[in-house]
């Protein structure tokens, strides 16, 4: 049964810390809200620590909170006023769930068979959250986050992802770490640039470390060198297309020559 809390019960103020990247990189642990995003991390096997809800919302979902609970996450309720203070939303859904971060590192995502995407320098959470959608949806083996971008575990970038982050391997990577991993594990790093080869006539390595930048900045704002350079040829002279829109290109280029 849920246990009813206090609006200065002091678990809720731990929750509230998990706002900040500082505290989820020390605890390893993050937050997300609503019930699809529950249901999407209760049926990709993500270890859920605890669970927060109104009394309404934890009705209107009655069977996955059964489920939770029958496997062992301890579910709390709190007034609608204290649950939104924990909130990162205008409009509250009700449920709020604190998960263990995914144990995973730079050395184990590129032991996987296939590309890996790099985010070098993205600092917006729903370029990032859709990209790392992309790479789920067209086979790539992890995603690495550079130092300094977007935290992978932000509630905007968890949202834009809709659930690919409890299934898809990710880390955070310094840039000399970044080099030094890719030279011990023989993989290529591939930038996407204005000058690049054509990414239509292009031959891309399967094992490559593909690298989206900063929409202005490029990925010369956390590489200093890559191996090899592509570029996605377009109409007219535009400005450059949107990390989004770019990296997903790319991850479905690599699905077709797979």
């Amino acid at each position: 049964m849920p246990t009813i809390l206090s609006p200065h019960n002091p678990r809720i103020e731990r929750v509230r810390d998990l706002r900040t990247p500082r505290v989820r990189r020390e605890r390893g642990r993050f937050v997300f809200e609503g019930p699809t995003l529950l249901a999407e991390a209760a049926s990709s096997g993500l270890a859920i620590e605890e669970l927060y809800g109104t009394e309404a919302a934890l009705a209107a979902h009655a069977g996955l909170i059964a489920a939770l609970e029958g496997g062992g996450t301890p579910v709390f309720v709190l007034p609608e006023r204290a649950l939104a203070r924990l909130s990162d939303v205008e409009t509250p859904p009700g449920l709020i769930a604190v998960a263990v971060q995914p144990a995973s590192d730079v050395a184990t995502i590129l032991e996987r068979p296939g590309a890996v995407l790099l985010l070098a320098g993205i600092n917006d959470p729903g370029n990032a959250g859709t990209l790392l959608r992309s790479a789920e949806a067209f086979g790539a083996a992890g995603v690495l986050f550079a130092r300094g971008g977007v935290d992978p575990f932000a509630p905007k970038v968890i949202r834009a992802a809709m659930g690919s982050l409890f299934r898809l391997p990710v880390a955070a990577v310094a840039v000399e770490e970044l080099v030094e991993a890719a030279a011990a594990a023989g993989r290529p790093i591939v930038a996407t640039t204005l000058d690049g080869e054509p990414l239509a006539t292009a031959t891309l390595p399967a094992n490559g470390i593909f690298a989206v930048g900063h929409e202005r900045h490029g990925v010369a704002g956390f590489l200093a060198s890559w191996d090899r350079a592509v570029r996605i040829e377009q109409a007219s002279a535009t400005e450059s297309l949107n990390a989004a829109v770019a990296g997903s290109i790319l991850l479905y280029t690599l699905s077709l020559r797979r």
